[in-house]
């Protein structure tokens, strides 16, 4: 019996001491940690694209209606494009137009009105009796910007602004014209047509 005692006693010390060595190892993992922490911040912010027409007057003659128009007639409206308001320039122009009152003025893409869009290096000249407008670039240079084609169209590429970049002004002028060959079927029309601009972002870059 005291051999049996003394084994059974010796098997539950052993299982103690392992307990406790395993306790010990837990307190190093515990207490072994060295850490050091720093900081830094940094500010950012957007940029923005604004690109507006001129509000009245001179620097905006679209508002202005054109009536009695037979073929052959051209009508030319003045108007500034800028790029004033915005801190970011842009990588491309383009116009879309369409008509809110329509008519085979603005349907009929051969014989119904053209429209063309050029620019001056320097403010357009103005002269005739309103609203029988003309313009004329004194002292300047004229750029193509939207060749001859149907008034009636979606993202048309505006070539040669300088209003892609910020803080820029281009001195539009834009040409509606009724063609020579127009028939008796244009008699008594009318359209309204809109003119909207839409400046497009310029591509990504590294800041």
């Amino acid at each position: 019996m005291g051999l049996s005692l003394n084994t059974t006693t010796g098997k539950v010390v052993a299982s103690l001491a392992l307990v406790g060595t395993a306790a010990g190892v837990a307190g190093l993992g515990t207490y072994g940690a060295f850490t050091s922490s720093t900081s830094a911040s940094t500010d950012v912010a957007s940029g923005t694209v604004a690109i507006s027409l001129g509000a009245s007057g001179a620097a905006n003659r679209l508002s202005v209606a054109a009536t009695g128009l037979v073929p052959g007639d051209t009508v030319q409206r003045a108007v500034t494009l800028t790029n004033a308001t915005g801190n970011q320039s842009v990588s491309a122009i383009t116009l879309t137009t369409l008509a809110t009152a329509s008519s085979n003025l603005d349907t009929d893409p051969a014989l119904g009105l053209q429209l063309a869009i050029d620019k001056c290096s320097v403010p357009w000249t103005e002269a005739g009796t309103a609203p029988a407008y003309t313009y004329t670039c004194s002292g300047g240079t004229v750029t193509q910007v939207l060749a001859s084609r149907s008034v009636i169209g979606a993202n048309l590429p505006l070539a040669g602004l300088s209003s892609t970049a910020a803080g820029n002004t281009d001195n539009l002028r834009v040409t509606l014209s009724l063609p020579g060959a127009a028939d008796n079927t244009f008699q008594a029309k009318s359209s309204s047509i809109d003119l909207s601009f839409t400046g497009t972002q310029r591509s990504g870059a590294s800041k």
